[in-house]
């Protein structure tokens, strides 16, 4: 069983990965998987591994402070984690439950491993789904302000790792979103940009759209620009209604979500300047 997941990132140089893998080894631990890549047009390497302790456990929190020092020599932007812990994730939606849904049963299945302290929510419609799975369900206050703050505070009263947007559908400030940096994944239809604005459908649909999809990404400040984790598309014919249309989005959107939730729960996803890196 994997004992410690290990990503970084930084400029690409010589001797990196025999470095690491000697920090591994010293401290009995048996590298399992490795995957890398060095970006040409960045000059940026990362890599993630997988190890396991031959022999006794050692606490991860010293490993950290062990790392430390080589991290500081390559100039790392590195991290050092127990698969066994479960992120905890505030999720966040207005009024279609479709992507919702599907991220509270893969938790409940055990199949997405996080732990749902919290859903905040614009409209009261969806409480009773939250009710379902015995989850409390916080209204927002009126006024972007307000809600802004609220959220900030569920965050550190649960201990929030990362946020996620199942159509949450307020743009959020770029305060907020600075201060919450890597930490907040969105899913929108991927329509865009041809087809933005109210009844995206319809208009996918008058369009004589042949391709539609869903974009799972990163919020930045730019709307709907930040890093792809996750991208899903699917062909549609003359004889898709808007409404079929529209059944077919839902579908992309909660699983391209649900993959790039569960790739960032395993730390396969590293952020590469306004791109990313995404490990299988």
């Amino acid at each position: 069983m994997t004992d410690v997941v290990l990503t970084l990132s930084c400029e690409d140089r010589l001797g990196i990965v025999q470095a690491v893998a000697a920090f591994l080894a010293e401290r009995q631990l048996n590298i399992e998987e490795s995957q890398q890549f060095g970006d040409r047009s960045s000059g940026r390497f990362f890599m993630r591994m997988q190890a396991s302790f031959v022999g006794e456990k050692r606490p991860i929190d010293g490993l950290r402070t062990e790392f430390a020092a080589l991290g500081q020599r390559f100039e790392m932007t590195w991290a050092l984690s127990d698969p066994a812990d479960r992120p905890r994730v505030l999720l966040m939606v207005s009024k279609l439950g479709h992507c919702l849904n599907d991220l509270l049963y893969r938790q409940y299945s055990g199949t997405l491993r996080i732990d749902v302290p919290a859903i905040a929510s614009n409209h009261p419609d969806l409480e009773h789904l939250a009710r379902t799975y015995h989850i409390p369900y916080v209204v927002l206050p009126a006024g972007k302000a307000n809600q802004e703050a609220r959220v900030l505070e569920l965050i550190e009263e649960e201990q929030i790792d990362f946020v996620v947007l199942a159509r949450y559908m307020q743009i959020l400030s770029g305060d907020f979103v600075d201060r919450l940096f890597g930490r907040i994944i969105n899913i929108h239809h991927g329509l865009l940009p041809s087809f933005k604005g109210a009844a995206p459908y319809r208009q996918a649909f008058e369009g004589g759209v042949k391709v539609i999809g869903a974009t799972a990404h990163f919020v930045t400040e730019q709307i709907d620009e930040g890093p792809i984790i996750e991208q899903m598309v699917s062909r549609v014919d003359h004889t898709a209604d808007p409404e079929q249309i529209a059944s077919i989005s839902r579908d992309l959107e909660s699983t391209a979500l649900s993959r790039a939730v569960q790739w960032h729960v395993e730390h396969r996803v590293l952020l590469n300047g306004r791109k990313t890196v995404v490990f299988s």
